[in-house]
C-alpha cells in the first residue's frame, strides 16, 4: 500500500481527535439513555444480562457471546453455549474475529478502509445487534449478516456492515456474526483422528447454526421476531448462506435467504478434506495419534502452517452437511425458503492482478483465452458476443465482465435456476451495474460495492463509492427492497419498477443503477456462451 493509500485509510478510519469525539458522543448517549430509562439498556439473554448503548435512537449491543471460547480442547470441535454470568456484561465494544492469515484475500485499499481491525482470538463466537426497539415493542424482521472473505478471512465488524442505519430507517433488527474461519473452522479431522475427533467437521458452519439458535432464543428481547429471520451474505457470505440452506440443523432457523455475489453448488468431498488434514499433519511432523498437539499450539503457528497445504471449505460429511448444497438440485431442507440472488457487473475488479487500465485487442484476446481456458477461435467468438451486447464498453471492460461472468455469474445462475426448478418458493434475481467514482472510476462496479447500498452505509463506505449525491437515491431503493424481502418475502417497493419473481422462461432481473429497470434475461447470448464454456463450481469469494 502506498503512502497516499495509507493517508486515505486513516482519514476513513478516523484520527485520534475524531475517535475521541465519537467516544465522547457515545458516552453522552449512554448516560442520557440511562438517565431516561434506568435499566432500559439492559437486556436478558439465555446466558445472562447484557448492557448496550443507544446512539441516535438505535440500540446497539456489540461483542455479545453466543458461544464459549473455542481455544484449547474446544479447537476444531462443535461449539457450545457460553457459561452463564451473574453480573451485567457490558457489550459496547466489538469482539474478536477468528484467527486468520494475514494477506489472504487481501481487500482493495478502498474496502480495507472500512475494516475496523478488531483483534483476532479464539474467543470469537460473538454477534453484534442493532434494533429500533426492545422487548415490549412490535416484533421486527431479523436480518442476520454473514460476512465475506471466503471461508478463510474477514469479520462481521466492518463499518459498511454496521446495522444502525438499517435498523433506524427500515425498522428491522440487524445481527452480524463472527465465527471460526480457515483451519479453525473448516479443518476436517473426522476421518483421521479416531473417536475423539469424529465430530470435528464443519465447525465454522456449526458456529453459525449456534448463532441462529441464539437468535431464535433471544432476539425477541431485542424487539425481533424469531419467526421471521433472513440470512444474507456477500461473496463467501453468499456461499455460507447457500450451505446453510442444505444443513438439517439450520432448518427452521431462518425463513428467507439472500445470496449476493456468492453461491455454493458443491461442497468439499471427505476425501479432499482428509488430504488437507493429512497434509497439515505432515507439514507439522505430526502423526494422527498426535492430534492433541494441534489443539495446544499457538493459533498463529497453525495459520502459517496451513498455507499452501490444501483447500478449506464446508465438507459434505454425510452428517452436518449430508449432500452438496445445490447439486444436483436445490436442497430440500430449505425448499420453502424464498431466495434473493444476484451479482455485480465487474466483480473481478476487486481482485489483485485484474487490469484496470486500457488494453489492446491482442491483450484482450490473450486474457480471455487464458481466463476461459479455451482456444483462439472460441475466445474470439466470445469476445464478439460481448462486444455485440455491450457496444459502448472498452476492451478492458469487456475483459472484466467476461472474467466476472466466468468466475461468479455461472454458479449464481445455476443456483437460481435450480431453486426455481424446485418450485416451492419464489426466487428474485438482480444485477448491480452502478459505477463507483473511486480511484478515478477505474474500479467500476466491483465485488463488494453493493454492500454499503444495501446497509444504507454509503457514507461509511465513501472510500468505495466516492462521494456523489446519486448514491443516496440508489441506496434508498436497494435497502428498501432488501428489507421488504426480509419482511414479506417480496422485494417490491415504491420507487422501483415492478419486480416479478424469476422464472425459467422469463428470467426477470432487476438491474440496479441510477435508473433501475426490470429486464427479462439480460445479456442472454453472453449467459449462454459462458454456460457452454464452463462447468459449475463453488465460485469464488
Amino acid at each position: 500500500m502506498n503512502s497516499k493509500q495509507k493517508i486515505d485509510r486513516r482519514s476513513f478510519l478516523g484520527r485520534g481527535g475524531a475517535a475521541a469525539s465519537v467516544l465522547m458522543g457515545a458516552t453522552k448517549a449512554l448516560t442520557a439513555a440511562r438517565n431516561e430509562s434506568g435499566e432500559g439498556l439492559v437486556v436478558e439473554t439465555g446466558s445472562g444480562k447484557i448492557r448496550g448503548v443507544v446512539i441516535d435512537k438505535v440500540y446497539a449491543f456489540k461483542g455479545v457471546p453466543y458461544g464459549a471460547s473455542t481455544a484449547g480442547a474446544g479447537r476444531f470441535m462443535p461449539p457450545v453455549k457460553p457459561q452463564p454470568w451473574t453480573e451485567i456484561k457490558d457489550t459496547t465494544q466489538i469482539g474478536h474475529r477468528s484467527p486468520q492469515q494475514h494477506g489472504i484475500l487481501e481487500p482493495l485499499p478502498e474496502v480495507g478502509a472500512t475494516d475496523r481491525q478488531n483483534p483476532m482470538g479464539e474467543d470469537c463466537l460473538v454477534v453484534n445487534v442493532w434494533s429500533n426497539g426492545l422487548k415490549g415493542s412490535r416484533k421486527r424482521p431479523v436480518m442476520v449478516w454473514l460476512h465475506g472473505g471466503g471461508f478463510a478471512s474477514g469479520s462481521g465488524d466492518y463499518s459498511i456492515y454496521d446495522g444502525a442505519n438499517m435498523a433506524r430507517k427500515r425498522d428491522v433488527v440487524v445481527v452480524t456474526v463472527n465465527h471460526r474461519l480457515n483451519v479453525f473452522g473448516y479443518l476436517y479431522l473426522a476421518d483421521v483422528g479416531g473417536a475423539k475427533y469424529a465430530d470435528a467437521s464443519n465447525a465454522g458452519h456449526r458456529d453459525i447454526v449456534l448463532a441462529l439458535e441464539w437468535v431464535r432464543d433471544n432476539i425477541a428481547n431485542f424487539g425481533g421476531d424469531p419467526a421471521n429471520v433472513t440470512i444474507f451474505g456477500q461473496s463467501g457470505g453468499g456461499g455460507k448462506v447457500a450451505t446453510l440452506m442444505a444443513m438439517p440443523a439450520a432448518k427452521g432457523l431462518f425463513h428467507r435467504a439472500i445470496c449476493q455475489s456468492g453461491a455454493s453448488i458443491k461442497g468439499m468431498s471427505r476425501e479432499n478434506a482428509t488430504k488437507t488434514a493429512q497434509g497439515l499433519l505432515t507439514k507439522l511432523n505430526l502423526k494422527p495419534d498426535q492430534l492433541d498437539q494441534l489443539q495446544n499450539m499457538p493459533f498463529d503457528q497453525l495459520t502459517e502452517a496451513i498455507k499452501g497445504v490444501g483447500g478449506l471449505a464446508p465438507v459434505v460429511d454425510g452428517k452436518t452437511l449430508p449432500h452438496d448444497p445445490f447439486d444436483p438440485g436445490a436442497p430440500e431442507e430449505s425448499a420453502t425458503v424464498p431466495l434473493l440472488i444476484g451479482t455485480v457487473e465487474e466483480e473481478i475488479n476487486f481482485f489483485a492482478g485484474t487490469p484496470l487500465d486500457p488494453i489492446d485487442d491482442a491483450s484482450l484476446h490473450t486474457r480471455v483465452k487464458q481466463t476461459t481456458r479455451t482456444d483462439d477461435a472460441t475466445a474470439d467468438r466470445l469476445i464478439a458476443v460481448y462486444k455485440k451486447g455491450r457496444p459502448n464498453k472498452s476492451n478492458v471492460e469487456i475483459y472484466q465482465i467476461i472474467a466476472s461472468d466466468v468466475t461468479f455469474s455461472g454458479s449464481v445462475h445455476t443456483e437460481a435456476d435450480r431453486k426455481v426448478a424446485q418450485g416451492r418458493a419464489p426466487v428474485y434475481k438482480y444485477y448491480f451495474t452502478w459505477q463507483s467514482t473511486a480511484r478515478e472510476g477505474k474500479l467500476r462496479s466491483f465485488h463488494t460495492l453493493e454492500i454499503p447500498f444495501v446497509f444504507e452505509n454509503v457514507d461509511e463506505g465513501k472510500s468505495m463509492t466516492g462521494s456523489g449525491q446519486d448514491r443516496y437515491a440508489l441506496s434508498d431503493k436497494m435497502s428498501a427492497a432488501w428489507t421488504a424481502f426480509a419482511r414479506t418475502g417480496n422485494p417490491n417497493v415504491k420507487g422501483l419498477p415492478h419486480w416479478p419473481a424469476f422464472t425459467a422462461d422469463q428470467r426477470a432481473t432487476m438491474i440496479f443503477n441510477d435508473e433501475s429497470k426490470l429486464v427479462n434475461d439480460p445479456y442472454k447470448e453472453e449467459r449462454l456462451a459462458i454456460a457452454a464454456l464452463t462447468s459449475v463450481g463453488r465460485g469464488r469469494g
